[in-house]
C-alpha cells in the first residue's frame, strides 16, 4: 500500500514539474554584460577595422535564455520602431563615445505600438541573443522584448 502511495506521489510531482511554467527570467545587469573582450578585426566589405567580441562564460550561459534588464531608451529610427537599450543616458552612451559596445543592446519587440522617449528608464524582458558576426547589428540583442510592469 505504501509503495502505491509513493508511486502516485511520484507521478503527481513529475506531472507538476512537466507542466510548470518555463524558466524564470534571469535578472541581467550591465555589469554582467561586461564579461566580453574585443579585438580589432578587419572587415573587407566595409574596408574598416571594427571591434569583434569574444563573450565570456557568464554571458555564454545566458545565451538564448529569458532575461530582464533595466536601462535607458535610445531611439535610433522612430519610423522603423528601432530602439536601443543603454546602460547610460544618451549624453554618456556608446554612440557619443562615452562607453563601450557592451553597454547597449537592440530591442527586438515582441509587439510594440508605443513610442518611447529618449532616456526613458525602463525594464524589459526577452531572450538574450549574442551577436559576434553581423557587423550591422549590436553585440547584444533582446529578442521578443516586452516592458516589465
Amino acid at each position: 500500500m505504501k509503495s502505491v502511495r509513493f508511486i502516485a506521489a511520484s507521478l503527481l510531482l513529475t506531472t507538476l514539474f512537466a507542466f510548470s511554467p518555463s524558466t524564470v527570467p534571469v535578472k541581467l545587469t550591465w555589469e554582467t554584460l561586461r564579461d566580453v573582450t574585443f579585438k580589432k578585426k578587419w572587415y573587407a566589405e566595409e574596408s574598416i577595422y571594427m571591434l569583434h567580441p569574444t563573450f565570456g562564460p557568464s554571458i555564454q550561459k545566458l545565451k538564448n535564455q529569458p532575461v530582464t534588464i533595466t536601462g535607458y531608451i535610445l531611439p535610433v529610427d522612430l519610423e522603423a520602431n528601432l530602439y536601443v537599450l543603454s546602460a547610460f543616458p544618451f549624453s554618456a552612451c556608446f554612440f557619443c563615445g562615452g562607453a563601450g559596445p557592451e553597454t547597449v543592446m537592440t530591442l527586438n519587440f515582441k509587439k510594440n505600438n508605443r513610442k518611447f522617449k529618449t532616456d526613458e528608464r525602463l525594464t524589459f524582458q526577452g531572450t538574450l541573443q549574442l551577436n559576434a558576426d553581423d557587423i550591422y547589428k549590436m553585440n547584444y540583442i533582446l529578442d521578443g522584448a516586452e516592458i516589465v510592469d
